[in-house]
């Protein structure tokens, strides 16, 4: 957790992600990232200089066997407190629309029901668990299916929402949440999506993977890259 919660302060601190009494939620999906993201925030709260509120909110998107009931025992332990938000976006994605590239839609949808959910509780900043890789591999997803540039911000203010989300593990390889997650024995629920480890992303991240074992330092020099394009919100 050491050097998970140091990269992210310096993340919150790099782009002014928290303010003092802020009402932050994180989005806990179940995955490891989600998890080691609200490990993370609820080990900062405890010292951080500015004081700010925290909880967890999980969009319950419809898919059977998933079961949050450890992840709310986690929650209880650690004083934070937990809400889950019943939706329809598996019988949306799967069942009315039948998607074949659900992804996209899907993104949408768990957005615009976390924000409306926060906003039920009265919060203003939520946090999403997107690591270093996922910088790296959204940066190439654009670049291979839509011929641009592009990546999503460390912040990022949704004006119709009056919502601001957060992402503070841009500077946490998917490597030390993993390491985290074994060693903590994080209690992730796997997802039961029919698409998930089946896309273009996992594609690209493969693909990433094998090239920076093949030129060491690869994905950390497109890092580098991304917060030196010129990109919205990046330049620190």
């Amino acid at each position: 957790m050491k050097r998970i919660l140091s990269r992210l302060r310096r993340a919150a601190e790099d782009y002014s992600m928290i303010d003092s009494g802020d009402r932050i939620a994180v989005g806990v999906s179940g995955g490891k990232d989600s998890l080691a993201a609200l490990m993370a925030m609820k080990n900062l709260q405890r010292f951080y200089p500015k004081p700010f509120y925290l909880e967890a909110i999980t969009i319950d998107m419809g898919f059977d066997n998933m079961d949050f009931t450890a992840v709310a025992a986690l929650c209880a332990e650690n004083d934070i407190p937990y809400h889950t938000e019943k939706s329809d976006i598996k019988q949306i994605i799967f069942d009315y629309r039948k998607e074949e590239n659900p992804c996209s839609l899907c993104a949408n949808l768990r957005r615009g029901a976390m924000c409306t959910a926060a906003k039920k509780r009265d919060i203003k900043k939520i946090v999403y668990g997107h690591h270093f890789d996922d910088v790296v591999n959204t940066f190439f997803l654009s670049l291979f299916y839509e011929g641009r540039l592009n990546c999503f911000a460390p912040v990022t203010y949704l004006e119709r929402m009056d919502v601001t989300v957060l992402r503070p593990l841009i500077y946490v390889e998917e490597k030390d949440i993993v390491r985290f997650a074994n060693n903590t024995a994080l209690p992730v629920v796997k997802s039961t999506c029919p698409a998930d480890k089946n896309t273009k992303r996992q594609y690209v991240a493969d693909l990433l993977e094998g090239l920076d074992q093949e030129n060491p330092g690869l994905k950390h020099r497109i890092f580098t890259a991304v917060q030196k394009s010129g990109i919205k919100g990046w330049s620190l």
